[in-house]
């Protein structure tokens, strides 16, 4: 194998592992979102679209934090008690599930 060929196999999987992850945290945002617009009382397709919102709401920047300022005004205008460590703990939770999800896609 040539240096260009182990240099083209290289690319190739870095571009495949972002590509893996950025849907890793699109698929894990909308599964939260979806889990936050039921604790909210929205109906199912208002939840759709909320679950949207908070995908988008992920491109601010790295990390949840962002996801977690965009749903945390809809849970206090609600009166929920759901604090920020349960809501990092979904995350996490929602994050293994989008992987598992993605990975039964792909084989």
């Amino acid at each position: 194998m040539s240096m260009e060929d182990r240099q083209k196999t290289f690319e190739n999987k870095f571009a495949h592992d972002e590509a893996m992850l950025f849907k890793v945290e699109a698929r894990t945002c909308k599964l939260f979102g979806l889990w936050v617009a039921e604790q909210i009382g929205l109906d199912d397709e208002t939840a759709k679209s909320y679950a949207g919102e908070v995908v988008a709401a992920n491109l601010e920047e790295v990390g949840y934090d962002d996801v977690i300022r965009k749903v945390r005004p809809d849970i206090d205008a609600k009166g929920l008690d759901l604090s920020d460590h349960l809501l990092n703990t979904k995350l996490d939770e929602y994050e293994a599930i989008a992987k598992e999800q993605l990975m039964s896609e792909v084989s």
